[in-house]
């Protein structure tokens, strides 16, 4: 479901004065999108349900705390909130586990129904090679593609979430995709 800045805002308002109905909303607008950021950083499905629970329920404590006001857009406080406790739960595991990509696929449908099989089959691939070049790149190049490009976020938003100025949100993504960019054309210029 596509969330309008003018729907957003007015449930941002209501939430302001701590109206049940306008969280509820706002739940039903983000819970999927923060499920699938959460999922894309832990790589289980169990505990990105419980992350992503655990992120609204620290968002409306922040509404009833009234700290709701120091972000200035709910996706902002969603995505943060929920980045906080991504980064809480890998220093609580005491062995790092990798985070598997290959289930993201799944998730990623952008094969057009007009298209033949071989298309359909040349995109997959294509999307496997992107997401394993994505795992290849340093953590903060990951999740600046991922909030970009994956979760369509602004560089607005962006910024917020990684606590950066909006130049240096610029100049991140930039880089990140300079170097997934490289690390693809290497890629090719190996197989040739």
């Amino acid at each position: 479901m596509e969330i309008g800045k003018i729907q957003e805002k007015a449930i941002y308002s209501s939430l302001l004065k701590k109206d049940r109905e306008a969280f509820v909303r706002a739940y039903d607008l983000y819970v999927d999108k923060i499920y699938r950021y959460v999922y894309f950083k832990v790589g289980k499905k169990e505990e990105a349900q419980d992350l992503t629970s655990e992120v609204f329920l620290k968002a409306w404590n922040y509404i009833q705390d009234n700290q709701i006001s120091n972000y200035k857009t709910l996706k902002a406080l969603f995505y943060k909130i929920a980045r906080n406790l991504v980064i809480d739960y890998y220093r609580k595991k005491s062995n790092k586990e990798s985070i598997s990509l290959e289930n993201e696929i799944v998730a990623i449908n952008i094969a057009d129904e007009n298209q033949n099989i071989f298309e359909k089959i040349n995109i997959s691939s294509e999307v496997e090679e992107v997401l394993k070049r994505m795992s290849e790149l340093k953590d903060e190049y990951r999740e600046a593609l991922a909030l970009r490009y994956i979760d369509e976020l602004s560089i607005t938003e962006i910024s917020e979430i990684l606590e950066k100025t909006k130049g240096n949100t610029r100049v991140l993504v930039f880089r990140a995709l300079k170097t997934l960019k490289e690390n693809l054309l290497e890629k090719n210029k190996g197989e040739k």
